[in-house]
């Protein structure tokens, strides 16, 4: 596709996660083109590389995107800041009619996981693409739920402390609510629960997370199997290192020796253990940092299926 026949995006958010979503854009971008590059500091590295690579760029937030000479072109715009800032930045995109992709926990928006629910939501003004532990475990705790009823799922997921800039610590609050929300609408999980670690291991470790789902004790092990193989290689479509560690592990437990969830919530039923793993692509970040690389490898997915679907409407 013509550079010009392409739809324009704007990143707000000239940090690690915007500048590697814009490279990924210039790279992989098959429907998108980037228009502007949004950022409040003059000195970031991410608005000097837009300016090396000729995308046009602002120091000057929301309101320096609004008045730059292209404006009325973006189609997209991703917001890569902070969940406190992303509630002004809505209200301002919706304003002017630009659709928002939101890379912050604010989840102002429908939360939204390409290979889960994006379909549903391609013409909804603002979507959330909720936490990178969202976007890594959602699509098995879906897996499972459209197999077999999942009465739990908890996630954990262990990054590389060095890839947990100011803006995740700043979330952590925000990033296990709004995963433990999402793990239930949108993942089928009829209860949910997020953790986060900061691993301080050196060298750095890569992004590992750990879906736990119980269901029902007489559940289909081969079909539950199959749908969580099926889903990694869906979401491995656009994150290239996103990969299951070991076979799926399956425990029953019986009325008699039921799994404890906590103290007074003891079950029967078919405990799922998956074990995952997520390599960076390492277009900006280091291979490591795959938390971050799925965040920006989900959004791009979300956003060429939008720009798709505007050129079929």
């Amino acid at each position: 596709m013509k550079d010009h026949d392409k739809l324009a995006v704007a990143i707000i958010g000239s940090g690690n996660i915007g500048t590697d979503l814009m490279i990924k854009v210039m790279r992989e971008g098959q429907h998108l083109k980037m228009g502007a590059m949004v950022g409040i500091d003059p000195a970031s590295d991410g608005l000097a590389r837009a300016n090396r690579l000729g995308v046009p760029t602002t120091a000057q937030g929301i309101e320096g995107l609004l008045a730059m000479p292209n404006f009325a072109d973006i189609g997209i715009a991703f917001d890569a800041t902070s969940a406190g800032a992303h509630a002004h930045h809505a209200e301002v995109l919706a304003r002017h009619g630009v659709q928002t992709i939101d890379l912050t926990p604010a989840a102002i928006g429908p939360f939204v996981v390409p290979v889960v629910n994006l379909f549903e939501q391609l013409d909804t003004p603002n979507i959330n693409m909720v936490t990178c532990g969202g976007q890594a475990t959602i699509p098995i705790v879906h897996a499972v739920s459209r197999v077999a009823p999942v009465q739990y799922a908890e996630i954990v997921a262990s990054i590389a402390s060095h890839s947990a800039g100011p803006g995740t610590r700043a979330n952590i609050d925000e990033f296990t609510e709004t995963t433990a929300r999402a793990i239930e609408s949108v993942g089928g999980a009829a209860r949910g629960k997020a953790i986060i670690v900061l691993n301080p291991a050196e060298p750095p470790v890569m992004m590992r997370d750990t879906v736990y789902c119980l269901t029902d004790e007489n559940a289909d092990t081969q079909a539950i199997e199959r749908s969580i193989q099926a889903m990694a290689a869906a979401v491995a479509s656009y994150v290239p290192g996103y990969r299951l560690k070991q076979a799926v592990q399956f425990d029953r437990y019986t009325a008699a020796h039921p799994l404890a969830l906590h103290t007074h919530d003891k079950r029967a039923g078919l405990k799922v253990s998956v074990f995952l793993e997520v390599e960076g692509a390492a277009h900006y970040l280091p291979a490591y940092a795959g938390n971050l690389d799925i965040m920006t490898s989900a959004a791009l997915a979300a956003a060429e299926q939008i720009a798709v679907s505007r050129v079929s409407a």
